[in-house]
């Protein structure tokens, strides 16, 4: 595989004032390669706060069984959670599944669901803290994890990492089907209907002779958009257009200022998913966004499945559910 593919192994409330883009952020407030789009050599990601990412495929349809049981785990472990009982709804599913990744990750470090709780800011972000008990105080501080949860079509994603409190909660991560919405329009009349998501240059990069080329150049803008926004807090609803990425130049700018320190990770990913007696092939662009505080924005693209298995982790629904006992 290449250009950046992996492929898995086995709410709109709009701002009512017009906020202040962060182009930094004070800690005291806190790929495509080739013809799709052109850039440099990966550069290296900092080793301070690493990142890891878990993506849970729903690569299959559920039955009302399994959705009680995630319903359930939901209920009884995640109490900031207000999902209504939808048995019938995949949105409530996806919901539902994407909610119990964080307790997947702690089972996997071996912390039990007594010893920690979830804390948000006052923007929805959303951390992880330990109880001091077993921690010494000098590590106490630094053992903060902060982590983002979204979903788009059949991908779930959870982008996390471990630092202190005011690091962690700057990272966000936009997870984008590389597809027509709705299915049978053509790129063209989907790119019209983005264009208020866009800038006239990002506009101008996006279109090309090949419609496949086009579609991808769009996604990769979208979700570097809803990574970064994510990233700071902003709420849905959010004026895309406010932001500009030049990917080709590897610079970003937000209200018209360069968006510096940030950390922009891009990659893509390849899914195989079950539709009654048919299996589908879907891509996903995906973009991890960290706020580092370094000097410039780093753009980092990952080309293979071989450069993502550091840092990325994939999970389909049939290991989740295998797990629910142990989650509780």
């Amino acid at each position: 595989m290449s250009d950046g593919t992996a492929t898995p192994t086995p709410g709109a409330q709009a701002a009512h004032h017009v906020p202040t883009i962060p182009t930094t952020v004070s800690p005291s407030h806190l790929a495509v390669a080739g013809t799709t789009m052109a850039h440099p050599q990966s550069k290296q990601p900092s080793h301070d706060c690493p990142i890891l990412v878990w993506m849970l495929s729903l690569n299959r349809e559920v039955s009302k069984d399994e959705y009680d049981a995630c319903y359930k785990v939901v209920k009884d472990c995640v109490p900031h959670a207000k999902i209504k009982y939808t048995p019938t709804n995949s949105e409530s599913f996806k919901q539902c599944i994407t909610l119990m990744m964080p307790l997947l990750m702690m089972r996997h470090r071996r912390i039990p669901r007594s010893k920690w709780r979830d804390c948000q800011t006052t923007t929805g972000k959303h951390w992880i803290e330990q109880t001091p008990d077993d921690i010494s105080p000098d590590k106490f501080l630094h053992s903060m994890i902060g982590y983002h949860l979204t979903y788009n079509g059949s991908l779930c994603g959870m982008a996390m990492t471990q630092g202190t409190q005011r690091k962690v909660v700057n990272i966000g991560i936009g997870i984008k089907h590389v597809s027509v919405d709705p299915l049978g329009i053509t790129v063209p009349e989907f790119v019209e209907s983005q264009s208020h998501k866009l800038t006239e240059l990002e506009l101008k990069s996006i279109v090309q002779p090949e419609d496949t080329v086009t579609l991808r150049r769009l996604c990769v803008i979208l979700a570097l958009k809803d990574a970064y926004i994510k990233a700071i807090g902003q709420p849905l609803g959010f004026d895309f257009s406010r932001l500009e990425f030049n990917v080709d130049n590897e610079t970003a700018i937000g209200d018209g200022h360069p968006l510096q320190g940030w950390e922009f990770r891009i990659y893509r990913a390849n899914l195989g998913v079950a539709r009654r007696d048919q299996i589908t092939s879907q891509i996903y662009q995906c973009v991890v966004a960290f706020f580092r505080g370094t000097r410039e924005s780093n753009f980092i693209w990952y080309h293979n499945a071989k450069e993502l298995e550091s840092w990325v982790q994939f999970i389909n629904i049939d290991q989740m559910l295998k797990v629910i006992p142990k989650l509780v």
